[in-house]
């Protein structure tokens, strides 16, 4: 398994992607709305923003978007979830009923359209997951 940080710019993901490109080195790549097999379900003020993006600097990378609104970033309501990366589907599907458990599933586990399967909980202690597999 592997896990990465996903941070939520909330609307300034592109942003924040330029600033730690200069402040850290390293390269991103992003996905916009509009380019997604979801575009039709985002806000059209949205259809610009970051979908997906991911940064990867020497020794560090973690995972972006903008989310589907904007607003301002609150330190206290948190914008960051923890990105699972199983082997399989089975272990993974394993990970997210286990990590589900007692807590609120997002979005269910199940085929994505990039490719293997996909799913996002809160956990009991409200850390959001993402839980995916090859």
């Amino acid at each position: 398994m592997t896990l990465k940080p996903y941070v939520f710019f909330y609307g300034r993901c592109e942003e924040a992607l330029n600033f730690y490109k200069t402040a850290l080195g390293g390269t991103f790549e992003i996905m916009l709305n509009r380019d997604s097999p979801m575009a039709d379900n985002v806000p059209a003020d949205f259809a610009d923003k970051v979908m997906h993006a991911k940064f990867t600097a020497d020794g560090l990378e973690f995972m972006a978007a903008d989310g589907l609104a904007a607003k301002a970033i609150d330190p206290e309501a948190g914008n960051i979830s923890l990105a699972l990366s199983a082997a399989d589907a089975t272990s993974a599907q394993r990970i997210f009923d286990a990590l589900s458990h007692g807590g609120t599933v997002k979005m269910p586990f199940d085929d994505a359209f990039w490719g293997g399967r996909f799913g996002m909980c809160n956990d009991q202690f409200g850390i959001e997951w993402m839980v995916s597999s090859e």
